[in-house]
This record gives C-alpha cells, sequence and structure tokens, in this order.
C-alpha cells in the first residue's frame, strides 16, 4: 500500500523501544545477618526473593539463572548467578535455569544458586546454616520435587530446620485473608484455592497450565505468524518485556476485538516497537560530485533516449513496410477467384481471409501507437540522397554501399515524416472532439456525466476481467487454461506457424536449414505467446491507466457526486487494508526504511494474550478457565445450601496475586465474569494483592515471626527418622493425601 498526499497530515507515533535483559549492578552483600534468624526464601521459576523474615522486604531479587563460562585466555570457569549474568553478552547467551517448565531438574544449579544466595546474605556458619529456613514449593508438589529439595538443604547446607509452603497462599496470608478464593497466578501455572478459616482445601484445588512463560511464548509464535520475515531475531527478553509493558486484560473481549482494527481504535491502541539495529549510514558526497553524478545520469539517459527512439524509428519502417506488403496483397485477392485467394492465403501463412483482416488490423493499431511516441518535434531540413536516383550499374562498391545507405535513411526520414503528419493530424482531431464535448457538457451535464461514469465503468471492468482470466490460468484444470493448452497443441500441429510467414519467406530465415521450422528466427514470432497466455500488455495498461486518469480528472471537476475516495488511487489506500493496519498500525508503511523494517506492531496481541487466562482454548489448552473454577468450587463443592455456610463466606474475597494480576483491568474483569453467574444482590467482592509479586515473600516473613511457624518446621532429626516422604503440614503448605 503506497502513501497518498494526505498522510503528510498525520501526526508522528511514538514508537517504543524493544527493552532486551537490563544489565543490573553486581549483587549487594549484607551486612546485617543473625544467626538463629529464620531465611524466608521464595524460589520461583522466574524469580528468587530471599532475605531475613526480620526485614521489611527481601534483600535479594534476582532472575533464577545461572551460567558456567569458561574464560579461553586464562582457562578459568567462573559461575554466574542472577543478575550477575546479565553485566555481559557472551556470559548472558549461555545461562540456564534449574527448572525444565514447573518442574526441577538441575539440582546442582539449585546448588550454586543457594551457595550464591546464602554468601549474599552474609551466613558466616562453617559447614552449616544455622538459620531456620522457610521456601515455598508448587501446589502438590510430588515426592520426587520435595525429596531432591531436602537431601540439598539437610545434606548439602546441614539445615537444622525447614518449612516449605505455597507462595499464593503466603501472599493471602500477607493481605490479611482468611475466607476467601485465592487465584494464584505463576510463571509456569496459575492455581486456584478456597481457603476457608485460614486454611487452603487442598482437594478442591486446581490448575490451570497456563503462567506468564506460556503467555510470552504465546506471544512469540504470533508475532512470528505475524512478521515471517522480520529481520532480526526477537530474544525471550524482548517479548517478556513486551508482555508487561503493553499487555492489558479486556473488559469486553468480543466487543473490543471487533473494533481493535478501526483507525481511530488503532491511533490509540496501537504500539510500535522498534528492534535495536545498526544503522548503515549513507556516504555523503560534496555538492561538486553531486552535480557531476547528475551530469553523468543526464548524458546517459540522453543517450539511451536517442538509442530508444532508433530503435523504434527502424522498427516503425520495418511495421510500415510489411504493413504496405500486406495490404497490397488484400488488393490483389481482389482480382482472384476464391481457390487460387485460398492457395495464396495459405502460402503466406494464414488460415483465412478473416485471419489476414486480423492481422492487418493488429499491425495498424500497432503502427498507430508507434506513431504517437516521440518521433522529433523540432523542425528538421529536407536531407538529400543524390544516388538514390543513379542507377546501380553507374555506381562503383563503396557508392553502392552509399546508395543503400541513404536508401535507409530516406526511408527514416519518411517515416518520421508521416508520423508528424499524424500527430498534427490526431491534434486537430483531439482538439475538434474537444470542443464537442464541451458543447455537450454545457447543454446536458447529466448526460455528460452519465457517459464518464459508464466509460469508466467500462474500463475497471475489463481489467478486472483480465486479472480473473489470468488468475485461471495458473489453475490447470480451469477452463482458460484448458484451452490455451488446446491452442499450443494446435499450434504446434500446425505445418506453417503463423508469424509474419512471408517475410520470413522474403528474408529467407531459417532455423538448421529446415524450412519447416523457422518459429524463432525473428524477434516478432515470440508474441505469439502473448496472445495463448493473454498477459497484459505494458501499453494497454498504459493507455488505460492515462484514460482513467483523465475520467476521474473530469468527473472530479464536474461531477458533485464524485469525489477522491471514489477514485482508482483511492480503492488501493491503505486505509482500506485491514490486514495492513493489522501489520502496521494506523499509518502508512515504506519499505525503503531500515526503521520502519526493524519495527512491530502490537494491537490485537495487546488483548489476546491476557485473554487466554479466561479462554484458555484461545492458545489449545484443553481446560477450564479460572473462572469456570471459580463458579464450579463455589456452586457445587463447598459445603452450605446455596449462598450459605463456606460458599457465602468465600465469594465475598476473591484475592488474586501473582504476575498476570499486574495486568490492568485484572480485578474488573474476574468481577465481571463472576458477577455473571452469581445471583444478583451477591456480596462479591473481588481484590488484588498489595504487591503481586513480593507479597509471597512477605508473607513468608510475617509467617516465619508468628507463634504458628515454630511448631511446623521439619527437623534435621525428624528428617532422619522419617525420611523425605514425610510431610509436616501447615495451613499454608501442601497437605498429605495418601491415606493410612
Amino acid at each position: 500500500m503506497t502513501a497518498t498526499p494526505r498522510d503528510a497530515e498525520l501526526a508522528k507515533r511514538k514508537i517504543f523501544e524493544l527493552k532486551d535483559a537490563e544489565s543490573q549492578t553486581p549483587e549487594r552483600f549484607s551486612t546485617g545477618y543473625q544467626t538463629g534468624v529464620p531465611i524466608a526464601i521464595d524460589f520461583g521459576s522466574s524469580t528468587i526473593r530471599a532475605g531475613l523474615v526480620t526485614e521489611k522486604d527481601p534483600f535479594l531479587n534476582f532472575p533464577t539463572i545461572m551460567s558456567k563460562y569458561r574464560d579461553r585466555k586464562t582457562g578459568k570457569s567462573s559461575v554466574y548467578v542472577g543478575n550477575d549474568v546479565l553485566l555481559d553478552p557472551s556470559v548472558k547467551s549461555q545461562a540456564r535455569s534449574p527448572y525444565d517448565g514447573a518442574f526441577i531438574t538441575n539440582w546442582d544449579y539449585v546448588e550454586n544458586i543457594l551457595d550464591y544466595t546464602f554468601r549474599h546474605l552474609g551466613v558466616d556458619s562453617q559447614g552449616f546454616v544455622d538459620n531456620p529456613l522457610i521456601l515455598t514449593e508448587r501446589p502438590g508438589a510430588s515426592l520426587l520435587q520435595r525429596k531432591g529439595m531436602y537431601e540439598v538443604l539437610y545434606e548439602s547446607y546441614g539445615a537444622q530446620k525447614v518449612c516449605l509452603g505455597i507462595d499464593s497462599l503466603f501472599s493471602y496470608y500477607q493481605n490479611g485473608g482468611n475466607n476467601g478464593l485465592v487465584i494464584g497466578t505463576g510463571h509456569e501455572t496459575t492455581h486456584v484455592f478456597p481457603v476457608i478459616n485460614g486454611k487452603a482445601v487442598m482437594s478442591e484445588s486446581k490448575r490451570v497450565n497456563w503462567g506468564g512463560h506460556q503467555a510470552s511464548n504465546y506471544l512469540n509464535s504470533l508475532l512470528a505468524l505475524k512478521y515471517p520475515y522480520f529481520p532480526t531475531k526477537i530474544t525471550s527478553y524482548q517479548v517478556d518485556n513486551m508482555v508487561k509493558d503493553f499487555c492489558y486484560v479486556s473488559k469486553d473481549y468480543q466487543k473490543e476485538l471487533s473494533d481493535m482494527l478501526n483507525l481511530d481504535v488503532l491511533e490509540e491502541k496501537d504500539i510500535t516497537c522498534e528492534a535495536p539495529f545498526v544503522e548503515v549510514e549513507k556516504q555523503q558526497k560534496s555538492p561538486e560530485e553531486l552535480a557531476r553524478q547528475a551530469e553523468k545520469r543526464k548524458e546517459s539517459g540522453r543517450r539511451l533516449q536517442e538509442q530508444a527512439q532508433q530503435k523504434r524509428l527502424e522498427k516503425l519502417i520495418q511495421k510500415e513496410q510489411e504493413h504496405e506488403y500486406y495490404t497490397q496483397l488484400k488488393q490483389k485477392l481482389t482480382t482472384m477467384n476464391k481457390k487460387l485467394q485460398a492457395s495464396t492465403i495459405k502460402d503466406e501463412g494464414f488460415e483465412d481471409e478473416r485471419d489476414l483482416n486480423k492481422y492487418i488490423a493488429s499491425l495498424e493499431n500497432s503502427l498507430r501507437r508507434a506513431r504517437k511516441q516521440d518521433v522529433g518535434d523540432e523542425p528538421e531540413e529536407e536531407p538529400t540522397f543524390p544516388l538514390l536516383e543513379v542507377p546501380d550499374d553507374q555506381l562503383d562498391e563503396e557508392q553502392l554501399k552509399e546508395k543503400r545507405k541513404q536508401k535507409l535513411m530516406k526511408a527514416n526520414y519518411d517515416a518520421r515524416q508521416r508520423a508528424k503528419q499524424e500527430k498534427e493530424d490526431e491534434k486537430v482531431r483531439v482538439a475538434e472532439e474537444a470542443k464537442k464535448d464541451a458543447e455537450w457538457r454545457e447543454n446536458d451535464l447529466g448526460g455528460w456525466i452519465h457517459d464518464r461514469r459508464e466509460k469508466l465503468k467500462a474500463i475497471l471492468q475489463r481489467r478486472k476481467d483480465r486479472q480473473k482470466l489470468k488468475e485461471q490460468l495458473s489453475d490447470r484444470k480451469s477452463l482458460a487454461a484448458q484451452m490455451r493448452m488446446k491452442s499450443i497443441a494446435s499450434l504446434a500441429a500446425d505445418e506453417t506457424v503463423r508469424s509474419s510467414g512471408a517475410k520470413r519467406k522474403r528474408n529467407g530465415a531459417t532455423i538448421d536449414n529446415d524450412p519447416n521450422d523457422t518459429f524463432g528466427a525473428n524477434d516478432d514470432d515470440w508474441a505469439i505467446y502473448r496472445d495463448i497466455s493473454t498477459v497484459d500488455d505494458e501499453e494497454i495498461i498504459e493507455e488505460e491507466d492515462q484514460e482513467i486518469l483523465k475520467l476521474e480528472k473530469e468527473l472530479l471537476e464536474y461531477d458533485p457526486n464524485f469525489t477522491e475516495e471514489d477514485t482508482l488511487e483511492a480503492q488501493f489506500d491503505w486505509r482500506k487494508s485491514i490486514l495492513h493496519r493489522f501489520l502496521r498500525g494506523p499509518r502508512p508503511f515504506n519499505s525503503e526504511d531500515s526503521h520502519e523494517n526493524h519495527q512491530v506492531h502490537l494491537n490485537v496481541e495487546r488483548i489476546r494474550i491476557p485473554e487466554v487466562i479466561f479462554q484458555p482454548t484461545m492458545a489449545g489448552i484443553d481446560q477450564a478457565s479460572v473462572v469456570e473454577i471459580g463458579e464450579n468450587i463455589l456452586l457445587n463443592r463447598l459445603s452450605g445450601s446455596g449462598f450459605s455456610g463456606d460458599s457465602y463466606n468465600v465469594l465475598q474475597d476473591i484475592f488474586a496475586t501473582g504476575g498476570q494480576a499486574l495486568f490492568q483491568n485484572f480485578d474488573d474483569r474476574l468481577h465481571s465474569e463472576f458477577k455473571s453467574f452469581l445471583p444478583s444482590g451477591a456480596p462479591l467482592k473481588v481484590r488484588l494483592a498489595n504487591d503481586p509479586l513480593c507479597d509471597a515473600w512477605r508473607g513468608m516473613a510475617k509467617w516465619g515471626l508468628s507463634d504458628e511457624s515454630k511448631d511446623s518446621y521439619l527437623t534435621k532429626a525428624e528428617y532422619d527418622e522419617m525420611g523425605p516422604d514425610y510431610i509436616k503440614e501447615h495451613r499454608l503448605g501442601n497437605v498429605n493425601v495418601i491415606q493410612e
């Protein structure tokens, strides 16, 4: 889609840079370590937050990644953890996570990350960690996962007390919850817990396999489909930042989706992000050098114009000679009987007299178009050709060559003179037609406008028909393609191929000395394929374009009902292309601009990514949404008749926490969705965590200082006695589901 003059009035849009992983300063070391104070570690699959429970906020906050880097010069290997990985690009390229999905699969990485954590927290005890440890684990953690964590903590670090809990329940505890429905949106999964009297009903808890990681992967796949030839690779860090910065939950998804690609909505909603790239700067040239290049191009263009003009004149002479020959042939045919006429026409390479007339008409049209082109309007002196009147037997060899040259020059001059005369005649004819047309317009404006509209409609219809036929020819099974193949077969079977057959006989042109196979000896022979395939002729298209512009200009001037929107150019305006608005937003696209080639536009994706948590089937997840799970729990799973008892208490506190709770309008959408299945007047209340990301750690710290936590730790002695499959239950953690 090309830009139009009115595009210059459009304001420049703001462009956001695709942010990569930000380079952080090296992680600081704590100086406030205290022996015996519990250490809370929110060991998430995306981020780790750790600190002493006596602190207000987590002292450490870094991504759950680790990199092993070997310096080739020194041969030394180094281990980098968390934000330290992001300080160097070569180290960041080898970053790995101990998690594979929602499960820990590399316990060596876990040990290195915990080494890094304890070292930066200032743990100085020798051979063991002399602090109670509070860690998070995924809901319904398997025995294998719990066993691995226990082995690392008790056997590698000599921990004396360990307690494991669920992050979203800790967040709910921090926000003062007692009875409610907790929706915990994590990096890999989303869980829904009914909580009654401060304790989660784990038997009624549900999981949806959708989290922040899947949201980023989904956006990445959508962008790959949207821009399959994007010049640079969009990294996972950049996609994560796009999800966090630009995606939001739609209050009415279907309505907003139907209106998203409207131009006025795109002006507000479309986000333009540009990937970083190295722009190639063009070398600046001096004015003198630019002037020399311009003069050189001008001279080269002049020579090419002269050569093209000379070729056109030679071709014009050749066609006129051929037209004269066939015209004389047509006159001779009138003096012959029918049998001799048919024999003569066959000998000249035509099927019948109709075929001959058609060929003469095509020559006349070709001559008419050729004569319209520039043949020189400037006056020129009439040249003399003295040798043409001298008989050949009175000339020597050099003079004969000069005579042939003068003969060609005279034919050239005569052709130009005829073309000039035809040009003058054409001007007179056009002037007369313009005068008649003006009189018609003055006397009958309505009829004149109707005539112009019908002419414009006919030209556009012919163009559509040619395009349709061209598309049909690409299908081998179509009728048009079959007729084309039939024509080719007929021509191949014909012994005398018609393409200037008489002229080739006169010129004696053959291939491999085969008089029956002269096809291709002249360039004009290959024009047969244009007739067969009906490919658009450039000359016809050019003439049609000129005629269309002329008709549109007249209608714009005299027809009040014909506007710029009705012109052919407006039909190809980028504003009318849904695909353009989806790919390039509310602005024209310049394919020559390096900046625009490195830009992605987020419009539909902004609401489509967060919508998956409400409609999982959009991303191919065959599970119920959090709203459907909440409806089932409230209406069918909790005790009470109707909205009474536990169900009545829980619906008064729908609590959301985790990274996806940060999406704009998340709580409003939850409220409207839950309200849709509840009876009128139900005391529904929806709220978000004060800090959906860090409230889990703050809840761990708050719980670690309470008296309740003292009896919830699994001691080293209990671990040695009962093994890793023993679960010491508390109200914010997993429970044992195996009944003895």
